[in-house]
């Protein structure tokens, strides 16, 4: 029968080197969709309350979703999703490339890992064919090299690895998809490392996908894409792709620079969008995808990944670089290694204010280095990427190495629940730090970007005034588009969703029930992270945002309003259905069929 899933989970055990395939819960797929909402449901359901996250216990579900392999555009994307070992959230990343569709093509909805490898293995899925094979001889590659090596061996193959920092349990590690995408955040590659898997690959021989209607998906993509898609709103992502955020960021006062002490870089201009497409190279695009976001640029060094715009202002603004080679170069070696760009960059930033400071000392880190310096930041990344000498001490994120230094290093350790914050400085856009501090899996931007309708639109942004709904709202939305799976690039809104769902299913979708779904998921991460110990306590900003107003730029002056924000997380609260201390009332979960599964 026509299908949008493929009707079939793939389950490794990687000690007992068992592979099994098994039915999809029809009742999970039409509460939670797929990609987002079936990992995080999957993760919930199976991995037990205070688990190792670097542990056997602790499971990696790879997820598409109903659009994924789909003619959909910006569909080529797919989930990972488990615990966090960094901050102890449930951790969901989206990646992008053919990966996603491929697998689905292979025939598969999901793959769950389980249990922890004797000895380095890798995962081979090609049509009815699955295989754990060998992977010692790829244990300790890079992850350029790693993927070449899996090629030669697998042929024409879409790649998913880690790198050296991940085989060495980096908690700011990530895993690296088809070249270039990445699944960055909450220690994603350590997970992958601790079980001894260094990748998987996978290779579908016939690439469709039967709808059960293609006549009237095909007209619904037709019209969706002419009307929110290929639109001039929208075309800043063709044209320019996220380096266009820097300027807007710098101008608004939410650009980091020197650990979050400012919102403004008077030398944002060398590292901007101006300066990616005078480097210019080529383009590349996801599956699927009209806009073709990314880009490769000219260097000294050849030719390198323009970085995106969290890499330029984590690993550019915020260390005080200005030239786009020295910055592309940095991003590169980060990315070979294994590495989370966001984390590395917040935490580059706090090693150099330290040093700054005198908390520590050059002897400690084993040579000098200063705000600017590319030559010793790409040192220093090298040192964490493969936890040699100064860099074992600090390669699990900010949080921990805040502990492990002391002396009062904690103030300037810019995390949220352990996840560091990423590259918008939310004194310039207030909305942004009840974003940051409610996400569920820590810091992230991309739960509720609020910036965008605040210093990029309208909404006033020194006010915490209307944005308690805004998160929200946006962090619905977002579950549900990350269930089906679609790029944020595609600013679509319910009623959109509800269209597409109905014209993939060939079945009505409404509003409201596309919202409930959006709002169940959510419910189900925070009851996950409510039984990991996670409290009203875990939803705040770091102190600096509070107590160091800027002292330049647009926002010189402002800092976040302490008593605002308790009002501010209040109202979230309220609107969420959770008590004071945001924990979802009973009505809540009952409303949204969740209530059997309250295990908190």
């Amino acid at each position: 029968m026509a299908s949008v899933y493929a009707e079939k989970i793939l389950r490794i055990n990687l000690r007992e080197k068992s592979i099994k395939t098994e039915a999809p819960r029809r009742d999970w797929l039409a509460l939670y969709l797929g990609g987002r909402g079936l990992g995080i449901r999957y993760v919930y359901e199976e991995v037990p309350p205070g688990a190792n996250a670097l542990g056997p216990e602790n499971k990696v579900v790879i997820a598409t979703g109903p659009l994924t392999g789909t003619i959909a555009p910006l569909s080529g994307r797919f989930a990972v999703v488990s615990k966090s070992p960094k901050t102890g959230t449930i951790n969901d990343n989206y990646v992008g490339g053919s990966f996603g569709p491929e697998l689905k093509y292979a025939g598969y909805d999901a793959v769950i890992i389980e249990d922890v490898a004797e000895k380095p293995v890798y995962i081979y899925i090609s049509d009815g064919n699955v295989e754990i094979r060998d992977a010692s001889h790829l244990w300790g590659m890079k992850v350029r090299e790693a993927m070449e090596e899996l090629r030669k061996e697998n042929g024409n193959v879409k790649t998913m690895v880690i790198g050296p920092a991940g085989e060495k349990l980096s908690l700011i590690s990530s895993v690296h998809v088809d070249e270039y995408f990445v699944a960055a955040r909450g220690g994603i590659g350590a997970v992958f490392g601790s079980k001894k898997l260094k990748g998987i690959v996978v290779r579908a021989e016939e690439r469709k996908i039967e709808l059960p209607n293609p006549g009237r998906f095909r007209e619904t993509i037709s019209r969706l894409m002419k009307e929110s898609v290929l639109t001039e709103a929208n075309i800043w992502a063709k044209t320019d792709g996220t380096p266009i955020i820097v300027d807007l960021s710098n101008n608004v006062g939410a650009l980091p620079h020197l650990n979050f002490r400012e919102g403004y870089y008077e030398y944002a201009k060398f590292i901007n969008t101006d300066v990616v497409k005078q480097k210019f190279h080529s383009r590349f695009a996801c599956h699927s995808c009209p806009l073709a976001c990314k880009r490769k640029i000219n260097t000294r060094r050849g030719v390198i990944k323009a970085p995106e715009y969290e890499t330029i202002g984590m690993m550019g603004s915020n260390l005080a670089l200005k030239d786009m080679d020295d910055l592309a170069y940095a991003a590169e070696v980060a990315d070979n290694l294994g590495l989370d760009t966001i984390s590395l960059g917040n935490l580059l930033a706090f090693i150099l204010e330290l040093k700054e400071r005198g908390i520590i000392s050059k002897e400690e880190i084993g040579f000098d280095v200063d705000w600017g310096d590319a030559d010793g930041i790409v040192k220093l990344i090298e040192m964490i990427g493969y936890r040699r000498g100064f860099g074992d001490l600090v390669a699990d994120g900010v949080m921990r190495a805040a502990e492990r230094i002391g002396r009062g290093s904690e103030r300037y350790a810019m995390h949220i629940k352990g996840s560091e914050i990423p590259a918008y400085d939310p004194r310039g856009s207030w909305g942004m730090a009840l974003a940051y501090a409610t996400s569920d899996r820590g810091a992230c931007h991309l739960r509720a970007w609020t910036i965008a309708s605040e210093a990029f639109g309208n909404m006033p942004p020194h006010t915490y005034e209307g944005k308690a709904k805004l998160t929200k709202d946006l962090q619905d939305l977002n579950s549900v588009k990350w269930s089906l799976i679609i790029c944020d690039f595609w600013a679509l809104g319910f009623q959109e969703i509800a269209d597409l769902l109905s014209a993939a299913m060939d079945k009505e979708f409404t509003v409201p029930q596309v919202q409930e779904i959006g709002e169940r998921i959510w419910n189900l991460a925070k009851m996950f992270n409510l039984r990991e110990g996670f409290t009203r306590k875990h939803d705040y900003p770091p102190d600096r945002f509070f107590d160091e107003p800027h002292t330049k730029g647009p926002t010189a002056g402002i800092k976040l309003d302490r008593e605002g924000y308790e009002k501010a997380l209040d109202e979230y609260y309220e609107l969420r259905g959770w008590d004071r201390e945001g924990r979802p009332k009973r009505e809540t979960l009952e409303r949204l069929g969740l209530s059997k599964d309250l295990k908190i």
